[in-house]
């Protein structure tokens, strides 16, 4: 695999770290600092934690797709914060948390992915490209 610019990995750490802390944030905002008063803490907190652990294997490796993937999962955490922002007022601060390292795990995995990508050669083809292709094909078959 081609070697990795100093300033890629600076965005592959920056990325890594947003994603584990935010992981960590989440486990600790369910399991210890507000947990459900109903429900065992443990299995709520395995639950949010869960969907980011996911793509942490690819993410842990440094591949740029699962990086862009990952941004998927990602906004479920977004919205959850600004959701607890709007209705919470007793945990709006540990949503604002919440909201700064997804935003920031966003962000880092949306630059580490498009550096990386060009350094390796991948590009995505236009809209205006694949609506030709497949057009030619699809004249080819009449």
């Amino acid at each position: 695999m081609k070697a990795m610019s100093k300033s890629t990995q600076n965005l592959r750490y920056s990325a890594l770290i947003a994603n584990l802390s935010l992981i960590l944030w989440v486990g600790l905002w369910q399991s210890t600092l507000s947990p459900h008063p109903h429900l065992n803490n443990l299995v709520v907190a395995g639950m949010w934690i869960l969907p980011m652990l996911l793509p942490l294997k690819g993410i842990l490796e440094g591949r740029p797709y699962t990086h862009a993937w990952a941004n998927f999962i990602l906004m479920f955490y977004f919205l959850h914060a600004l959701t607890i922002l709007w209705v919470d007022g007793g945990e709006r601060l540990l949503a604002l948390v919440e909201l700064g390292l997804a935003s920031c795990a966003f962000v880092a995995n949306i630059l580490f992915a498009r550096h990386r990508g060009r350094e390796l050669g991948i590009k995505l083809k236009k809209l205006s490209q694949v609506e030709k292709e497949e057009k030619e094909t699809h004249e080819d078959n009449k």
